[in-house]
């Protein structure tokens, strides 16, 4: 693909090189190649497998955590752990965001990282811990084996000032969502498939409550939104209170198709959810996955991967950090 790219952009005019250049470098997957640390650390692969599978059997809702670090750290800029980084007196973190609201279990992501130290001390990276926690995670929620690259280098800086960017909101419009996903170089197909992601976990109170006072969404189904109502029972809740409501009630541990029937039969549970039924853009691959579990598990795959590669820094962009809250000397 890539050397085609290059053959293609070698025929054009030094003028619309300099123009489609810097799109092609943005989803470029650069040096990352499959078995990346087979001879500098032939056991990291399985080592962080090992340690994701442990840590789900402990605490299982680390696996959703995992898939929702990928999205986080990848949509903004580049997949290099920068969502990871702690606030010091130079970097204010990505976790002060908005945008992060909810997201948990950082600290495992040391667990991980401090096995993988230990048998091959400074040689894999926290973004590539970032990228295969989140394939071993899809695997244990039931998901598809997805075969991942590796080789990503970690960020010297934080992205905080661009996660309202590129991270989409719950409250956004589809064609805004869709935007978002096509600046990475995810098509809607894909857009449509890894919002599928949204079949597993829980969502806060605080993301829900728009729908449901002072007046319940129309689009909701009215049952539904009883149940919502009875998970969430105030207009105004405590952000710092448990209050969620599951994804999905029939499989809210499973990453399969039952996001696009709930999706369907107006259980959608973020105003984007429904909306997606909604919008002509998106709503045939809304039925289409709703009526065959393995195009999703394709199609998920398929956008997985390309987030997983969007951007990778190399030589001296990036380092491989000892500790993954903390840029290397600091």
């Amino acid at each position: 693909m890539a050397t085609a790219a290059a053959t293609a952009l070698r025929r054009l005019s030094p003028r619309f090189v300099l123009l489609f250049l810097p799109l092609l470098l943005h989803f470029s997957s650069g040096d990352l190649q499959l078995n990346y640390y087979q001879e500098s650390c032939p056991r990291a692969e399985e080592i962080v497998k090992e340690q994701v599978v442990k840590l789900y059997h402990k605490h299982g809702n680390t696996a959703v955590s995992w898939i929702r670090n990928l999205f986080h750290d990848c949509m903004v800029k580049s997949c290099d752990a920068s969502l990871l980084l702690e606030t010091t007196k130079k970097i204010l973190s990505e976790k002060t965001s908005d945008r992060s609201f909810g997201m948990r279990n950082f600290k495992y992501i040391n667990t991980i990282k401090e096995a993988l130290e230990s048998e091959c001390p400074g040689e894999v990276s926290c973004a590539d811990i970032v990228a295969l926690s989140a394939r071993d995670a899809v695997v244990l929620l039931g998901g598809p084996q997805i075969e991942m690259k590796t080789g990503r280098l970690d960020s010297r800086e934080s992205y905080v000032g661009m996660v309202d960017d590129f991270i989409p909101n719950h409250n956004d419009t589809v064609s805004l969502v869709l935007s978002r996903f096509q600046s990475v170089g995810i098509d809607v197909e894909g857009t449509v498939a890894l919002l599928g992601a949204h079949s597993v976990g829980r969502v806060h109170c605080v993301n829900l409550v728009h729908r449901l006072y002072p007046t319940v969404d129309p689009t909701l189904d009215p049952d539904y939104a009883e149940y919502l109502k009875g998970r969430c029972p105030t207009p105004d809740p405590d952000p710092k209170a448990v209050l969620y409501a599951r994804n999905d009630r029939e499989t809210p541990m499973v990453l399969d198709n039952m996001y696009y029937k709930n999706v369907l039969a107006h259980k959608g549970l973020l105003l984007v959810d429904q909306q997606l039924l909604s919008d002509p853009a998106t709503s045939p691959y809304v039925e289409k996955m709703a009526a065959d579990n393995d195009y999703f598990r394709e199609q998920f795959s398929r956008g997985l991967l390309l987030l997983s590669e969007n951007n990778p820094l190399s030589g001296e962009q990036g380092e491989i950090r000892k500790d993954c809250r903390y840029v290397n000397g600091e």
